[in-house]
């Protein structure tokens, strides 16, 4: 079957680090090849998507697709225009270039005269992940338009809110249902690390005929639910003081870190905190605050019990636990062990 004919890049102007953009700005999981494609932003996992979607439309368009990659911090003079350059045969090249965010002196000068007159039937990935300022100039001349580039924009994933639409992209981009419950559980089990949610999400879709549900969802990851940050969260959030120590031993005996188990729970706080007092319909509330609807719901579920004391204690004492368990205290699991105290019986510690 031949490829699909390659559509247009829709233009639109955006705000990127900064600067005014110009040129067309794409979705990670919709990435298209031009003859500058810049991939930037922190999250490597939707860079690597995009680079590898490139690649693919490019090999769908012809399978005799010549592969190179590059580092910018460690060039070799004149590599830019040798592996950009038409083969005897002519077949269309891709160049993955990395790192331009520590690009070397001899790269951003040729990277920049390139730009100039781009080598027809080749395709030139820029990776900078926006650690540092260098190769800013670069990075102006593409988004001024020079080279008829693109941008794929790679924002850091931090929120749960952002997590769960990361997920949600994985089933949807698949054509594959999966039950909310499904889904919140799933995103709960690997809160901590966005490559493991992702590489969840794939197992499941390829191991699992048919709509996703919460009991595969356990059957799989059961094991990770139980200890995951957010279960420890739940239990002491929910005033259950024995099984919220069990859970939180449970978790730190499977290996569980102490930071992200104290930035679950004071997640959780936090979101209480913002949502408490509120009469909004959770759906404008949600809209206002930056969370899913489910969030706003969950929150003014887990504020049960709970006033305007007792919570300002329990987000004071994640404040200290946070310090604690990254430096503060020679005792990170006493310092956990101690929050989880305080919210779970909503009284000073000790007292």
């Amino acid at each position: 079957m031949a490829p699909a004919a390659r559509r247009p890049a829709t233009s639109a102007q955006r705000s990127t680090g900064g600067q005014r953009s110009s040129i067309p700005q794409l979705s990670w999981r919709a990435a298209q090849p031009a003859p500058i494609v810049l991939v930037s932003g922190p999250e490597e996992v939707c860079a690597e998507r995009a680079i590898a979607g490139v690649r693919d439309y490019l090999r769908a368009e012809d399978p005799s697709l010549e592969v190179s990659d590059l580092r910018a911090d460690d060039y070799p003079a004149g590599s830019l225009l040798a592996l950009t350059s038409p083969s005897l045969f002519g077949e269309p090249r891709l160049l993955r270039i990395t790192g331009v965010e520590k690009c070397s002196d001899a790269f951003l000068s040729e990277a920049l005269s390139y730009l100039e007159t781009p080598q027809e039937g080749a395709t030139v990935i820029l990776r900078h992940t926006g650690a540092t300022q260098r190769g800013k100039k670069l990075l102006d001349a593409v988004r001024a338009g020079t080279g008829g580039g693109v941008e794929v924009a790679c924002a850091a994933i931090k929120r749960d809110s952002d997590r769960f639409d990361f997920a949600a992209g994985e089933f949807r981009s698949a054509q594959r249902r999966i039950a909310p419950t499904a889904l919140r559980t799933l995103v709960s089990a690997f809160a901590d690390d966005l490559t493991e949610l992702a590489a969840a999400c794939q197992q499941l879709i390829a191991d699992v005929p048919g709509d996703i549900t919460e009991q595969i969802v356990e059957r799989y990851y059961g094991g990770r639910v139980e200890t995951s940050a957010f279960a420890v969260a739940d239990t002491a959030i929910a005033g259950r003081y024995g099984e919220a120590l069990l859970t939180l031993r449970h978790a730190l005996a499977s290996g569980a870190d102490p930071v992200p188990l104290v930035a679950a729970i004071a997640s959780k706080l936090r979101t209480m905190a913002r949502v408490a007092g509120s009469r909004e319909p959770a759906g404008a509330l949600a809209a206002r605050l930056g969370l899913k609807d489910w969030q706003v719901d969950r929150a003014r579920r887990d504020l049960s019990g709970w006033n305007e004391t007792s919570l300002g204690l329990a987000i004071q004492s994640a404040a200290r636990a946070d310090v604690e368990v990254k430096g503060g205290s020679r005792d990170p699991v006493f310092a956990l062990e101690r929050l989880v105290t305080v919210i779970a019986t909503r009284a000073p510690f000790g007292s």
